[in-house]
């Protein structure tokens, strides 16, 4: 084989190869997890795998565990991604009391709780249209829609759903 063809053949690959990263990327992102705020469900250093287009035509459902931009910043100045679960759909009535999370008047079970606990004190707050309510599993230490600082989620925030957990292998799971 020539030189030329070879190169020519190497550059084919490459190109072929930088088309399907590149595809591949527009659909899912991989994240790796850093904080503790969504303990038990995502512990440090799992690997996801987050579907980007998941709500290109309907918003995120509750009980979705999502990635959205936040106004907060990270140490180089940046805003950060955070991950979180939904609890709020716009409309929703919420109220957080005794520990506990009431949806639309409801009790809203959640097994997947940390502590088993939301603490916080929100009376009747209605979520506001394309507006996202959002908690961390582990309640008693997550900055989330409870705080200021990160407050409600807009859509247009929302980078994607979490659908998989890639590693620890022994961890495997699908969301």
């Amino acid at each position: 084989m020539k030189m030329s063809d070879f190169l020519k053949s190497l550059l084919k690959d490459v190109i072929i190869a930088a088309l399907l990263a590149a595809a591949v990327l527009f659909f899912i992102r991989p994240t790796i997890v850093k904080q503790t705020s969504m303990v038990p469900t995502l512990e440090p250093n799992d690997y996801l795998i987050i579907y980007k287009q998941a709500y290109r035509k309907a918003g995120p459902e509750r009980g979705d565990i999502i990635v959205f931009q936040s106004e907060m910043t990270d140490t180089n100045g940046k805003n950060k991604l955070l991950i979180k679960r939904v609890i709020g759909l716009p409309g929703d009535v919420l109220t957080i009391q005794n520990d506990q999370v009431y949806i639309n008047g409801e009790a809203y079970e959640e097994d997947y709780l940390k502590d088993g606990i939301t603490p916080g004190d929100i009376r009747d707050f209605t979520v506001p249209e394309d507006c996202y309510f959002v908690m961390g599993d582990n309640r008693v230490s997550s900055i989330d829609s409870r705080s200021d600082e990160v407050g409600l989620v807009e859509r247009s925030a929302v980078r994607g759903k979490a659908v998989l957990r890639l590693f620890p292998f022994r961890r495997f799971r699908k969301f």
